[in-house]
């Protein structure tokens, strides 16, 4: 098969990226039928006097778009890295500029999905029918819109067109950098090419069992999330959050009730009332949603977060923290409706197939793990009634020997991806170093720690992995006090050790 021909151009004048568009077989067991089209974006080496080849970035989701994200993120790489190569990013098959899977025939009719269903999760037996009717009505339409591209939408699928990227752009073997679900599609590629992988940095990660069901056939007992132990990461770095709130001055952290113990019972006390009587939009529910969210970003997410609880406490409106500005690509705001994870999601990692069962499943989540508990366990609820399973899922081993080791990137206060995953995915490669960020949030990417930053330069550029048991620390802790005038800020170092 001759490899896709990028034909790069400005984004749009003036940019510093370069847009292209890649043709893919929509089945790779028909490479002569159906075409799909890849959006990709790359911003040129900066040194290229130096340059070493292309790095390819998967932002995670399922769902999240390349040619969006990367651009957005693309200041949170090494400057070592964006000196030595091309960063190259896609939108996945079936997401965004790419050959996108939209279940509705207008953005009317999304916006009207979207509103018949509580935003988060549902709270009472009328809002669980809701939910459950609209994740059907979901299905239906998919099944009748995109029934053919909705069966190979796989990770295994998408591992595929990276190496038909890779080829394209000319590099004998991969160099990547995945976050979040982006490790899958990384510890996917890895063991369906592994003579391929130059260097390959799995940031946040899910954990390869955890994705398939350990392979088995059998119905699962629990959805992908709780599998992989989302919803117990979730509530220990909530905890964190509110014992470091509570551990300083509300001029630091507004939501701060003068100790630990007060500010957690401050935060229990706040989503009673909101169960009772939400604050304008904002009900119970939907602030869990914006909780567990807002904790991805520790800089300035838990600051901003905190300003939010503190008014509803008081009783006014928050006003929601707006994402950053994508730098101009061809269409910033591509459609990204929850479909376009969902079909990667349901299509690929097996969940219950019985709607009523996830009432059940919330109640033995949260009593684990607290509100984050029914937010993680309702998260996976549309795939009970999806249409279709991926025509080619990648469901193990994953410990085919590759020809260079990965680096593995764990952090231990993640809201998503626990740091149990890390060491798992660590584990299960045939080759593989753990580093550890000692920190919060999701993503060292977008959690500073120089220390780490200095750890995957290394490891990119020359193939050095670091110590066995390196632990690092972020630069700047939550809610952290004013520098001294004129001190200097300390933070981000490392430690070599044994990882717990």
């Amino acid at each position: 098969m001759a490899a896709p021909q990028l034909e790069w151009s400005r984004c749009v004048p003036g940019s510093e990226f370069d847009c292209a568009t890649a043709k893919v077989p929509l089945d790779y067991n028909d490479p002569g039928g159906r075409t799909i089209e890849l959006a990709v974006v790359k911003r040129k080496a900066t040194d290229p006097g130096r340059r070493i080849g292309t790095l390819f970035f998967n932002p995670g989701g399922p769902g999240g778009p390349g040619t969006v994200q990367m651009p957005q993120n693309y200041e949170s790489f090494p400057r070592e890295v964006r000196e030595r190569f091309d960063i190259v990013s896609w939108d996945p098959r079936g997401i965004g500029n790419s050959t996108a899977v939209d279940c509705f025939g207008s953005p009317e009719e999304a916006a009207d999905w979207n509103a018949s269903h509580a935003a988060g999760f549902p709270v009472g037996e009328e809002e669980r029918a809701a939910f459950i009717a609209a994740y059907k009505d979901l299905s239906r339409r998919c099944e009748q819109r995109a029934p053919e591209l909705l069966r190979h939408v796989s990770t295994a699928d998408t591992a595929r067109d990276l190496d038909q990227l890779r080829r394209a752009v000319g590099d004998r073997q991969l160099t990547y950098r995945g976050i979040s679900y982006g490790t899958m599609v990384g510890a996917t590629y890895a063991n369906m090419f592994p003579d391929k992988v130059r260097a390959m940095v799995l940031d946040s990660n899910w954990d390869p069992q955890a994705w398939t069901n350990h392979a088995s056939d059998a119905a699962p007992r629990l959805p992908s999330f709780l599998r992989m132990g989302s919803d117990r990461s979730a509530a220990a770095t909530l905890d964190q959050f509110l014992t470091l709130c509570g551990s300083t001055t509300a001029a630091r952290c507004a939501f701060s009730a003068g100790s630990p113990k007060a500010t957690r019972e401050k935060f229990d006390q706040l989503m009673q009332r909101l169960r009772e009587q939400p604050v304008g939009t904002w009900t119970y529910a939907g602030t869990v949603a914006d909780v567990v969210n807002s904790l991805y970003v520790v800089h300035p997410g838990w600051t901003e977060l905190a300003g939010r609880l503190q008014d509803l406490w008081q009783g006014r409106v928050a006003q929601s923290s707006p994402f950053p500005p994508a730098p101009p690509v061809p269409d910033p705001n591509p459609y990204l409706g929850e479909e376009q994870g969902a079909a990667v999601l349901c299509g690929d990692s097996p969940n219950p197939r019985e709607p009523g069962v996830y009432h059940v499943l919330e109640e033995a989540a949260a009593a684990r793990a607290g509100d984050a508990g029914r937010f993680w366990t309702w998260a996976a609820e549309g795939c009970s009634t999806w249409p279709t399973v991926a025509a080619d899922r990648y469901r193990g081993p994953w410990d085919r020997p590759t020809a260079h080791p990965v680096l593995v990137i764990g952090t231990r206060y993640d809201p998503s991806t626990p740091y149990s995953a890390s060491q798992a995915m660590a584990e299960e490669l045939a080759d593989a170093r753990l580093l550890t960020l000692d920190g919060h949030g999701h993503t060292a990417l977008l959690n500073p720690s120089s220390c780490v930053q200095a750890h995957v330069s290394r490891y990119l550029i020359d193939g050095t992995l670091p110590p066995l048991g390196t632990t690092c620390r972020q630069d700047t802790p939550p809610f952290p006090a004013p520098k001294p005038s004129g001190g200097v800020a300390t933070g981000g170092g490392g430690t070599a050790g044994t990882v717990s």
